[in-house]
């Protein structure tokens, strides 16, 4: 089940009480049967969640959070997360088998659900054909959590999200 993707996670950030209250509220509303945990239909009454043209991808990596899981799967988001805790959540989300390597297709899976129509297979397969090349990687190469680690962990990453607090 996916909720073992975020039993281990290393830290939850939250800032405070007042924000815990808030998503507990959050999460209630989209726990709309009750249940302790959140499907894949209730994060889809989420419009911006249901917009997203990764959302079918983000489903496979929340479908069925219970609330602790769900506070781990959005502290990556804080602003006081660890790169490391960043890249890990990024390295899910393109391992969307679990089997701890990305593979060139998943990749571009990826790339394909991102650009839509807007470009063809040939040249979202020649771009990250380039990529990976200007990486120090190839085609046939499959990227550990250490590589998107390397790769990521240079740069400051920016994934943000507001919890509003009442």
């Amino acid at each position: 089940m996916i909720l073992k993707k975020f039993k281990n996670t290393a830290r939850i950030y939250v800032v405070s009480q007042q924000e815990i209250v808030s998503l507990y509220q959050r999460f209630c509303q989209l726990d709309r049967n009750a249940k302790g945990f959140i499907s894949a239909d209730e994060f889809l009454s989420v419009p911006e969640f249901a917009m997203n043209p990764l959302s079918q991808r983000l489903l496979k990596m929340v479908d069925g959070l219970n609330f602790k899981d769900f506070v781990a799967f959005l502290s990556a988001f804080s602003a006081k997360a660890s790169v490391q805790q960043k890249v890990k959540l990024i390295f899910k989300f393109y391992d969307s088998d679990g089997n701890g390597k990305v593979s060139f297709n998943d990749m571009l899976e990826v790339l394909r659900d991102l650009s839509g129509s807007f470009i063809s297979n040939v040249q979202r397969e020649q771009v990250l054909t380039q990529l990976l090349k200007e990486a120090g990687y190839s085609k046939d190469s499959y990227l550990t959590l250490d590589d998107f680690n390397k790769i990521f962990g240079i740069s400051e990453l920016k994934m943000e999200v507001e919890v509003p607090v009442d």
